[in-house]
């Protein structure tokens, strides 16, 4: 059996890079990318150049390009030390806690 030609990546709810960040690293090329918060896409930009900045939901399919593997990131707002810090002064669930209802 053949292995799997992989090669090329869009990256959804990018945040930071990370996910694309390791895959470059090993060999793969991202094609598009996208995310919502506006901080991580400055950050996404000024480490990668390009990225489109919106809604999901507002993207058409046609405008993004052929690839082999979508990635997407895991929600980390529940689980940041920053997002923790903040859930905790309001008194709020925080991690894995927050989904429960």
């Amino acid at each position: 059996m053949d292995a799997i030609n992989i090669k090329t990546t869009i990256d959804l709810f990018a945040g930071i890079g990370g996910i694309r960040l390791a895959l470059e690293n090993n060999d793969f090329n991202c094609v598009y990318s996208n995310d919502y918060n506006k901080y991580s896409c400055q950050t996404y930009s000024a480490n990668f150049g390009e990225i489109y900045c919106g809604d999901l939901n507002d993207i058409y399919a046609e405008n993004i390009p052929n690839f082999d593997l979508l990635c997407g990131g895991f929600p980390c707002q529940p689980f940041s030390i920053a997002g923790v810090s903040k859930k905790k002064s309001l008194g709020k669930k925080h991690g894995f806690e927050e989904t429960i209802n």
